[in-house]
This record gives structure tokens, C-alpha cells and sequence, in this order.
């Protein structure tokens, strides 16, 4: 995400802030600092520190299991309302999901226990039973600790509810993907996500909480998006990428120049362009490519010291879906279609889009017209 900078890396995965998640700081230091002032106010931007550091552990405990089974991992972002750990495909096995969605509230699980055995039984429920009651508990080193054991308590409790995108729906989608499809287990994790939403919403007005409606609203939007991507897999398996890749796309020689780029982008439209000498593809030059270098020199540079010598190949044979997670799991939004040894085209992530967005008004207009042909049998 542009917004975002790295922080760190841990077994090989980046720790990414959104610049947002300063506001939870902000947040932290006027709770406590309201009460407290200044030393209230350090306090609060402390808790709110180790309260996201719980939440990168609570990630990478999600993060680790995906890359046991195989599942690179692009990042972990932390966002005001949380992190997430952005996996470059869904577990393929119902019960690889059941074990990567419950491996982060394990951890959470885990610290909670440490931390009331530090604290001990009695000083625990007492510090339970003072931010329970709005009691106020002094910025100190006790109070601290009570905060985060409540604090990983609060994230179990949260993330087990069976609503997308939390793990909770993510557990409640791979147990009903054991008795069922995959797009229907989606459908009704989504749904009863949704459902959740909208009583959380609801209770969120009633009681006057922003926050609440703003975490309801995530829930609502994430557990849609997460059906309408479980549906537009559905499709893209079905296709294969020698449908979407330009049998007739127009390619460079090492010979060339940006100002001939140019001239293709003008009249053409086509964004992205293979280098080739002569049957070999050696590079690609992409649209932004062309934009850097303009904006950055004004000589009419040769193609192939603009161009991206790291290629990303695919079989035609592949299907649309599959070339997506190859694209998301290299991190490019364009690759190389090849049939063996042979060079067939490019294919980027906008003609999957289209691709996508054609095939889907296909099956409506289907679905439009077997309906209508239906009626029509039945009236006569």
C-alpha cells in the first residue's frame, strides 16, 4: 500500500505501518493523558505499542503456519483497527485454513496466559474488575501488564467471532467447507458475517461508540469483498490464459527507443511491451516505465536500459486464476505466457480483470435469457 513504510522483517516477511496507525497513538496518549496528563498521556502511547505488538505476534502466528503449508507471505500491515497478514493465495485445504486461522488467537491466548501468571490470580481479576467498572488504574508497571493481559483477552474474544474477515469466520468457513464447496462455505461465512455486522452496528448506535461502527463497517465490506473474490476465483478457474493474452500485441527490439514506446502507447493503447531479440523475450516495458524515465531523463534512451529483465513465466495452459496467484505471490501485474520454450505473449492484470468482467456478463446474459425462456414455457 503507498500510504505504508516498512518497520522490520521477521522470518522473511515485512512489517509494514500504515501512516493511519498513528492515530491509534494519538488515541492511547489522549485517553490516559486526559487523566493523567503528561506521564498519562506517554502511558497511553505505550500501551497502544504493546498492545500492536501483540497484534504483529498475533500475525505472525497466522503468517508462520501459511508458510509451513507452503503459502508465501506478502507483508503484515498494521492498520488503526488492527493488522493483517496479506497471504498471496487462500489455503487450498479446508483444514490448512482451520489451522492458519486459529494459530493467531493461539498466540494471543498464550501471552494472556503468561502475563496472568506474572500478574498472579488475585491481582488479575482485581485489574480485570477495575477496567470492567471504569475504575481508574495508575500509569505504572502493574497497571500496564493488566491492560495487555485484558487487552489479548479482548483480541481472542474479538477474532473468534464467526464473522469475515476475522478468523473466527475464517474457522467457521473451513468447517463448513468439509461438508461442502468452497463458494458455498464462503457464501454462508460471508453472510453470517454481514449479519453480525449490522447487530454490531445497530448496538454500536444504541450505545453511542464510533469506534464499534467503524469495526462493524470493516467486518460488513470485508466479508462482502471476500465473497465477491470467492466468486471471481470461481470463474477464473474455468478460463484458461490463452483467452486473455494479445495473440496480435505490438513488441520492441533491442534496437528501439523510448520515443518509439511512446508513439505505441499514442496510437495503440496497449500499456505493456515485450523486448525481443529475435525469438527470445529479454525484457518488458511496461507504460510507467516509459513515464519514469521521460520524467527523469531527456534522452531517448535505448528500450533495454529501461526495461524489467525479471520475468515471470507462465504456461498457457494455466488458468486465469492460477496466473493471478502467481502474479500476487512475484508481486508484478504483468508476466510472460510461454508454451514450452515458446514465447506467446503478455498478460497482465487488467486483461485478467476484463477477462473476468466479460465472462461474468456472459453468464448473466445466460442466466437472463434461460430465465426468460423459462417464463416463456411456462405461460404457454
Amino acid at each position: 500500500m503507498s500510504w505504508s513504510f516498512r518497520i522490520g522483517q521477521i522470518a522473511g516477511i515485512d512489517i509494514k505501518v500504515h501512516l493511519t496507525f498513528f492515530l491509534i497513538l494519538a488515541f492511547g496518549a489522549f485517553q490516559f493523558g486526559s487523566q493523567f496528563g503528561v506521564p498519562g498521556a506517554l502511558f497511553g502511547v505505550l500501551v497502544m505499542i504493546l498492545l500492536f505488538v501483540c497484534v504483529v505476534l498475533h500475525e505472525l502466528g497466522h503468517s508462520i503456519v501459511a508458510q509451513r503449508f507452503g503459502i508465501p507471505v506478502r507483508e503484515i500491515l498494521l492498520l488503526p483497527l488492527g493488522g493483517v497478514a496479506l497471504l498471496t493465495r487462500t489455503p487450498s485445504k479446508p483444514m490448512h485454513e482451520l489451522l492458519i486461522a486459529l494459530a493467531g488467537p493461539l498466540v494471543n491466548v498464550v501471552i494472556a496466559a503468561i502475563l496472568f501468571v506474572v500478574l498472579g490470580f488475585k491481582v488479575a481479576l482485581l485489574g480485570f474488575d477495575s477496567l470492567t467498572t471504569s475504575l481508574r488504574l495508575e500509569p505504572d508497571l502493574g497497571s500496564l501488564l493488566i491492560w495487555l493481559l485484558y487487552a489479548n483477552v479482548m483480541l481472542v474474544v474479538f477474532n473468534m467471532i464467526p464473522a469475515f474477515p476475522l478468523d473466527g469466520g475464517r474457522v467457521l468457513r473451513a468447517v463448513l467447507e468439509m461438508f461442502m464447496t468452497h463458494r458455498r462455505a464462503t457464501q454462508i461465512a460471508s453472510r453470517t458475517g454481514q449479519v453480525f455486522a449490522v447487530l454490531m452496528a445497530v448496538f454500536a448506535i444504541f450505545i453511542g461508540n464510533i469506534l464499534l461502527i467503524l469495526v462493524a463497517a470493516f467486518i460488513f465490506f470485508g466479508a462482502g469483498q471476500e465473497n465477491a473474490q470467492t466468486q471471481a476465483r470461481t470463474v477464473l478457474t474455468t478460463l484458461r490464459i490463452d483467452d486473455a493474452y494479445n495473440k496480435h500485441a505490438l513488441t520492441l527490439t533491442i534496437g528501439d527507443r523510448v520515443s518509439k514506446v511512446v508513439d505505441y502507447i499514442l496510437t495503440s493503447y496497449q500499456p505493456d511491451f515485450a523486448v525481443m531479440q529475435g525469438q527470445q523475450l529479454i525484457g518488458i516495458v511496461t507504460r510507467n516505465d516509459v513515464l519514469r524515465s521521460l520524467s527523469s531523463n531527456t534522452q531517448d534512451l535505448y528500450v533495454t536500459s529501461i526495461m524489467r529483465r525479471e520475468i515471470v513465466r507462465v504456461n498457457c495452459g494455466d488458468s486465469l486464476d492460477e496466473v493471478r496467484q502467481k502474479m500476487a505471490e512475484s508481486n508484478v501485474r504483468v508476466v510472460a505466457v510461454y508454451e514450452g520454450e515458446q514465447y506467446l505473449g503478455l498478460v497482465s492484470a487488467e486483461d485478467i480483470s476484463e477477462a473476468f468482467a466479460v465472462i461474468t456478463f456472459i453468464n448473466q446474459q445466460n442466466r437472463a435469457r434461460q430465465t426468460e425462456q423459462a417464463q416463456t414455457g411456462t405461460g404457454m
